[in-house]
């Protein structure tokens, strides 16, 4: 589940940074350093899009925390639902308004950082991978001290998942541009059904 859906971040983020020319919806590190950057050149837009697009994610990470709480049986199914939701209005949004499709999907990556969570805090991220690659190091580091030998692998997959899934979201925009999104919601709503089926058992 957590490879499927860092594919479906990769994706997205894909088609958010060649429809924004260089910004994210996912990897909200990237956006720290444009703005950054934004702000010592004193780019007025750089700044507007990165602090926005910053602030957008964050929002959309609260609003699923709050949607998925831990003590609720179907806190996954409503999670992913809104994941559904969000995605849906930025497929919709993106033939009339192209900057309101990319506000909600950068929504929708922040809700789906609240899929996996334990103890109150996110268990896995399946937007960003810098923390799966330093654990990977870690695992591959202890592995030739003499350690497990594969332990490194889930986060190999989570990091091919991912550069996966951008790779098809830009072949994807390069053929059909933001209508691409559709797909996006179209899996998003596959994997609640799947989800809600399976918490149900």
């Amino acid at each position: 589940m957590a490879a499927v859906l860092a594919a479906l971040a990769g994706y997205v983020d894909a088609i958010g940074f060649l429809q924004l020319g260089g910004f994210f919806v996912s990897f909200m590190s990237g956006n720290s350093t444009r703005l950054g950057v934004g702000l010592a050149a004193g780019n007025l837009q750089y700044i507007g899009i990165a602090a926005g697009l910053v602030a957008v994610f964050v929002s959309g990470v609260v609003v699923g925390v709050l949607v998925g709480r831990e003590d609720w049986r179907w806190r996954r199914p409503a999670v992913l639902a809104l994941v559904t939701a969000s995605l849906l209005v930025a497929a919709i949004a993106h033939a009339g308004e192209p900057r309101w499709a990319m506000t909600a999907s950068a929504f929708a990556m922040g809700a789906l950082n609240a899929l996996f969570q334990r103890d109150g805090d996110v268990a896995i991220g399946v937007t960003y991978m810098t923390g799966a690659l330093v654990r990977m190091g870690h695992r591959i580091a202890a592995a030739l001290r003499g350690g497990p030998r594969w332990d490194f692998l889930p986060f190999l997959m989570l990091w091919l998942s991912l550069t996966g899934g951008a790779a098809l979201g830009a072949l994807t925009y390069g053929a059909v541009g933001g209508a691409g999104l559709w797909a996006a919601a179209a899996l998003a709503a596959a994997l609640a059904v799947v989800v809600t089926i399976s918490d149900r058992a």
